[in-house]
């Protein structure tokens, strides 16, 4: 998907501000401005061409009550009233727990290639500094004072955010953890939407190569190049697949070794990912893999681009006879310092 592909439609802003005591509610819809219109295309763009995004379940379908209710009634005529109803939902909530940071509320309707969706932004408060003209005794007083409900900038990505397809109601979701009675939760898909929410692809890698780490940590501590191969490997299904097969990179990595590879398989197994394919979209999410990391107990540093790790006329590991290990760079014309 990309960018300009998003058609923004409609879209209202609620206020939910938890020292006002009560939300602040929009009686028209914004008028979308070209500058509005890329805010909130911007902000829509981010969320889904992101790896935090998770798709969530409604768990009340059944019952058809609260927000499932809500959306499955939801039509765009009526986004004054139903996006009023969708934010006193998310405000009440907010307002038995103190912790949760107060928001504007955007509820924005836009379409992607005919498909109509619902995106509902908290776009959480940030503080910035502004300056003020007072006038007094005839001349003017500059000053420079602290504004506590500036919106995030478009250039940000938000970190609660809902986005539901108006036709099969599906649903993604972006969130953060808040303390909620004294435990830390996804108050957002768990309370609000009342949904079960999977593990999004940022995390779901994270847990793999966690894993590899660990395993690598425990069975390789003496074997930098056995540790530096996983990551390879990892980058080089990525790059030809497009995702990473969780049962492919443990048989690549672990295969020749049945009782690691059982480890390994193990820890997967934990998270129910031992058949999982991780599909990260996002080049900030699979950036770590561009290069390998290298410290020595002498205190030297080494930085190499994956593509030259892998060609052995640029970069080359010898084990030494005594157990020591150097590492070979090769044909350089220019070092630079910085």
């Amino acid at each position: 998907m990309e960018q300009d592909e998003i058609i923004i439609r409609q879209g209202i802003v609620h206020i939910l501000d938890g020292e006002l005591g009560c939300p602040v509610f929009s009686e028209q819809l914004l008028e979308l401005s070209p500058d509005i219109n890329d805010f909130f295309r911007q902000h829509i763009f981010k969320i889904m061409s992101g790896d935090d995004m998770k798709k969530c379940y409604f768990n009340d379908e059944e019952n058809a009550e609260g927000m499932y209710k809500l959306v499955k009634e939801f039509s765009e005529e009526n986004l004054v009233n139903s996006s009023k109803e969708m934010a006193g939902l998310l405000y009440s909530i907010m307002n038995s727990n103190i912790t949760i940071p107060s928001a504007d509320f955007a509820a924005v309707t836009f379409q992607v290639k005919s498909v109509l969706y619902l995106a509902l932004l908290k776009m959480n408060y940030k503080e910035s500094f502004v300056h003020m003209t007072n006038s007094s005794e005839g001349s003017n007083v500059n000053s420079i004072i602290k504004y506590r409900a500036a919106l995030p900038a478009s250039s940000t990505r938000l970190s609660e955010a809902v986005i539901i397809n108006l036709e099969d109601y599906t649903v993604n979701i972006v969130e953060k953890k808040y303390e909620v009675n004294g435990e830390k939760c996804n108050y957002l898909s768990e309370l609000y939407l009342n949904c079960s929410a999977s593990l999004s692809s940022k995390s779901k890698l994270d847990i793999v190569t966690r894993a590899v780490e660990q395993v690598n940590k425990k069975h390789f501590a003496e074997k930098p190049v056995k540790q530096m191969e996983a990551k390879r490997i990892i980058k080089e299904e990525i790059e030809e697949n497009g995702l990473i097969s969780v049962e492919k990179i443990s048989e690549k990595i672990y295969g020749t070794v049945p009782e690691i590879k059982e480890e390994f398989d193990a820890k997967m197994e934990k998270y129910h990912m031992q058949k999982t394919e991780v599909k990260p979209q996002s080049e900030k999410t699979t950036r770590k893999f561009e290069k390998q990391y290298l410290k020595t107990d002498t205190g030297i540093e080494i930085n190499i681009p994956m593509e030259q790790y892998q060609d052995i006329n640029q970069v080359e590991f010898i084990t030494n006879p005594d157990g020591t290990i150097s590492v070979l760079i090769k044909n350089i014309n220019r070092i630079s310092t910085r």
